[in-house]
């Protein structure tokens, strides 16, 4: 699996790293495509009682209970409203103990671009409308930026544990 590049001090790696980018309330954000195993349609989310708000529930996925979280949510927004254009981005979050797969719910894919490690800048100090542990780091493309989110910093290892056992009390 890919990392993205060191943007800690400024600093970012040379090389072209593919990037999914997607929208998520009028924000334009920037996924590397390494852990994404797919993008489906949004379709039926099973609620699980007593999850966690920025879970929508579970889906299943070729046999594997996969849990769904709502990204919106996960930044401190409202619940993502579900259009036609709505995707669930299935994709393994890198956690210290292995990997575990969950969907996320964004409102639309943008598209797949090849970006140089080092136009990705680092995030910065005030003004991001998430928290800057999510964020890996900037892109600017034309006039627009592109957040660039860091997947093993989206859930932490007490979360995941709390998914696991919203997964395990869905398939019960």
């Amino acid at each position: 699996m890919s990392e993205l590049p060191n943007v800690q001090d400024g600093q970012a790696t040379s090389g072209l790293q593919q990037m999914l980018t997607f929208y998520l309330q009028q924000d334009m954000y920037g996924l590397d495509i390494s852990p994404i195993k797919e993008i489906i349609e949004f379709s039926q989310v099973t609620p699980v009682p007593m999850a966690p708000d920025y879970i929508r529930g579970v889906i299943n996925i070729r046999g594997e209970v996969v849990p769904v979280l709502d990204l919106s949510i996960r930044f401190g927004g409202a619940a993502a409203e579900i259009t036609k254009r709505s995707c669930i981005v299935i994709t393994e979050l890198p956690q210290e103990q292995g990997s575990v797969v969950v969907g996320l719910v964004i409102d639309s894919v943008s598209e797949v671009l090849d970006i140089e490690g080092t136009h990705i800048k680092p995030p910065p100090s005030f003004g991001a409308a998430i928290d800057s542990s999510f964020i890996a780091g900037m892109v600017q493309l034309d006039q627009q930026f592109v957040i660039v989110l860091n997947p093993a910093r989206l859930l932490s290892d007490g979360e995941m544990q709390q998914i696991g056992q919203v997964t395990e009390r869905s398939v019960a």
